[in-house]
């Protein structure tokens, strides 16, 4: 007897919770949205690229905001798109809430490096290797990359070089402008010493930097950071420097 009635119990929980889910899934869909609501879902440290204004008031332009509508006649996939056509987000997500409004969540793009090239060119790299433009709400401190630059070697060669800069903790501080040479190699701007580094090739990249670390720690602390104004690392084994 016992048992059955746990049974029973457990039943009777089962459709209730089964009633509540399709309850409140559908009840939402009933009525005039009463509030449309954009959210920035992955903001770092205060860097928010995108205006959730802007947003609003585009979807406004294009007859697409919600506020008003009657929910059943409200295409969130047609909201989405329009969303995404905003080359600063990366996901969009909007839904119905509970409360009978329309909540958008997007996604940023993140970018690591800021292209300034001799064509008059000026835009973001994200993480993903893609062409982002700049934000009329936040300018991100990033290295930036300056000189002849096309846009092919911004997106696969100076995105995997700036990958590595934004991962490595002490190469991220110290890197402040890489310069692209017509030939597409490349000379670095430090933020710390009065010298720029001939970097060369961006093949084998890593090596070369390790090998420049070693001398950081073993004849710049010694030396002084300001005595060479070249630091040349296109030389294998070797790092040539030109004093000052």
């Amino acid at each position: 007897m016992k048992k059955v009635l746990v049974i029973i119990g457990l039943c009777a929980l089962v459709g209730y919770l089964v009633f509540v889910a399709f309850y409140f899934q559908e009840k939402p869909k009933e009525g005039v949205c009463s509030k449309f609501e954009v959210e920035v879902s992955n903001i770092q440290e205060g860097e928010q690229f995108v205006d959730t204004d802007d947003i609003a008031k585009y979807l406004k332009e294009k007859d697409l905001d919600p506020t008003g509508k009657q929910l059943k006649d409200i295409n969130t996939n047609v909201i989405e798109e329009a969303i995404l056509s905003n080359q600063l987000v990366k996901k969009a997500d909007v839904f119905v809430t509970n409360s009978g409004g329309i909540r958008a969540v997007i996604e940023e793009r993140r970018p690591i490096l800021r292209i300034i090239s001799d064509n008059g060119e000026n835009y973001y790299i994200d993480d993903e290797g893609r062409k982002m433009p700049l934000s009329k709400r936040f300018t991100a401190y990033l290295p930036v990359a300056t000189g002849s630059i096309k846009e092919e070697f911004a997106k696969a060669d100076l995105h995997k070089f700036a990958l590595f800069l934004h991962q490595d903790k002490f190469w991220n501080a110290q890197i402040e402008q890489i310069v692209v040479l017509p030939n597409n190699e490349v000379k670095l701007i430090p933020r710390v010493g009065d010298h720029q580094i001939i970097l060369g090739s961006l093949h084998g990249y890593k090596e070369r930097l390790d090998k420049l670390l070693t001398f950081y720690e073993n004849g710049l602390n010694a030396a002084g950071w300001n005595k060479y104004s070249v630091i040349n690392l296109k030389y294998d084994k070797q790092v040539v420097c030109t004093k000052r």
